[in-house]
């Protein structure tokens, strides 16, 4: 739904009451699949922009630390104009309400038609951009499907290793607050989303055991979304990280 709104305040203070009995930190939330402020369309930038500020405010009332955010489709405009509106639309968005304490994360994609944010460089730029522009704190989350998907052979060794390279160098490792742990359905570069469990697509157990056990990435908050198709999925699949997590690799 594009209107925005707020949850029952009792049920904020019960929330928060949850998250500190269980440890449950960092809160990571996703935004609105809807948004897209790199879109020409104006009734859609509008919404957009509504939208994420929505998302910004109960992002700082239920206590998130962070926000995480698609960067949008530029269709019938250029990668350049695409980044520009996506920057305007953060800063026009962060205007309307106060969200101390929530960082929003960009999060990398697949790179399928005019998505963008598929190659580091993107992210970059809108993040380098929108600081000029906003005093919103803006990161990265990465996702594993998306990196796969978008070309990054991080099944292998040497793959991984370059991207976590690559990703430090453009991005700084210490910006890349959130990784989703999916495995993928689609081949390395086919641009497909389609998020797989863990162990059973084209990354494969011994990628990520790799990936778990990466002395760069360890520390950092894994999240899954992958597919619920029977009852007891998302904790196989927390299961499965756990074990492949326990693992030495050269």
């Amino acid at each position: 739904m594009w209107r925005p709104s707020l949850p029952d305040p009792a049920d904020v203070r019960d929330f928060r009451k949850i998250r500190e009995r269980h440890d449950l930190f960092p809160l990571v939330i996703h935004c609105n699949y809807l948004l897209n402020m790199a879109s020409l369309d104006p009734v859609i930038r509008e919404r957009s922009i509504a939208s994420f500020a929505g998302e910004l405010d109960r992002a700082a009332l239920i206590g998130a630390e962070y926000l995480v955010l698609h960067p949008g489709n530029f269709k019938n405009q250029s990668i350049q104009e695409g980044i520009a509106a996506v920057v305007l639309g953060l800063a026009e968005s962060a205007r309307l309400v106060r969200a101390d304490g929530v960082t929003v994360l960009l999060e990398n994609t697949v790179g399928a038609g005019c998505q963008l944010g598929s190659r580091f460089e993107e992210l970059r730029m809108i993040r380098d951009l929108a600081l000029r522009e906003t005093d919103l704190p803006i990161g990265y989350c990465l996702d594993t499907c998306h990196l796969f998907a978008a070309g990054f052979d991080i099944a292998n060794a040497d793959g991984l290793a370059a991207t976590i390279e690559q990703a430090e160098a453009l991005l700084g490792l210490d910006r890349v607050h959130v990784i989703h742990a999916n495995d993928s359905k689609g081949a390395l570069g086919g641009h497909l989303d389609r998020h797989a469990n863990i162990g059973e697509g084209q990354i494969g157990a011994a990628g990520f055991r790799r990936i778990m056990t990466a002395t760069a990435l360890r520390g950092k908050p894994f999240i899954l979304e992958t597919p619920v198709d029977e009852e007891g999925d998302d904790l196989r699949n927390v299961r499965a990280l756990q074990r492949l997590s326990q693992y030495k690799t050269k």
